[in-house]
């Protein structure tokens, strides 16, 4: 029986090409794309639920939002890849086809509106004061997208809830780069909470001053009343 002979200095470099371009061809960036799904799926119906009753949970859903930014953007990285890779004719990526039409033809919308709505997030806290044209426009986009979110949603429920965890599953299909992607994801999460964090102290500041705004126009809507009865 004859031994394997080791594979040479070309031959192992060609093997870990071919493993990093299937870690990084369609089934690697659809296991990407599904885990983040999964814990995108978690952390904005959470971030949802406090717009139910968003005087009271205003702190929590602020502190999401930044936690989110991270995630999101990873996600964003995942699907443009995907992108670029198919128009720009890589055979893999072609073969395993696009998306569906209808979900082609929302997906730059979708992708605006998520940028609109976490950058006018961020630029309330940085600009610092409590409404006026931003929150006007945070609230805008957010509508346009909780309706597209939603669709998206459910035309990729069941394949996020199958592959979304296929990564950390011991007896899962095991597909090149599930180290890399796990690596990402935890990166990913592990930076929105450092994000929100770290600007905690400017999140406060933004409450205060909003508290003490509606305050004034509190007091001040209290002093006219007088004034309006005794015209009356």
């Amino acid at each position: 029986m004859k031994d394997t002979p080791a594979p040479t200095d070309m031959e192992a470099r060609w093997q870990r090409w071919a493993a990093q371009t299937r870690a990084w061809g369609p089934r690697g960036n659809e296991r990407l794309t599904t885990s983040v799904g999964l814990v995108l799926l978690v952390l904005l119906g959470i971030e949802t639920l406090t717009t139910l009753a968003l005087s009271s949970y205003l702190p929590e859903h602020i502190f999401l939002g930044l936690l989110l930014i991270p995630p999101v953007a990873l996600k964003l990285a995942s699907t443009g890849w995907r992108f670029v890779r198919y128009y720009t004719n890589s055979r893999p990526y072609r073969l395993a086809g696009p998306p569906r039409l209808f979900l082609r033809l929302i997906a730059p919308v979708l992708v605006v509106s998520t940028l609109t709505l976490f950058g006018s997030g961020v630029a309330l806290i940085v600009v610092g004061h409590g409404g006026g044209p931003l929150l006007q426009l945070h609230a805008a986009s957010f509508a346009v997208w909780g309706v597209l979110v939603a669709i998206h949603i459910l035309a990729y429920l069941t394949r996020v809830l199958r592959e979304g965890s296929a990564d950390w599953r011991r007896h899962a299909d095991r597909v090149a780069g599930d180290g890399g992607r796990r690596a990402a994801l935890l990166g990913a999460v592990l930076a929105g909470v450092i994000l929100a964090l770290a600007t905690y102290s400017a999140q406060d500041s933004w409450l205060d001053h909003r508290h003490e705004h509606r305050h004034a126009d509190d007091v001040a809507h209290a002093a006219a009343a007088p004034a309006r009865t005794e015209e009356r």
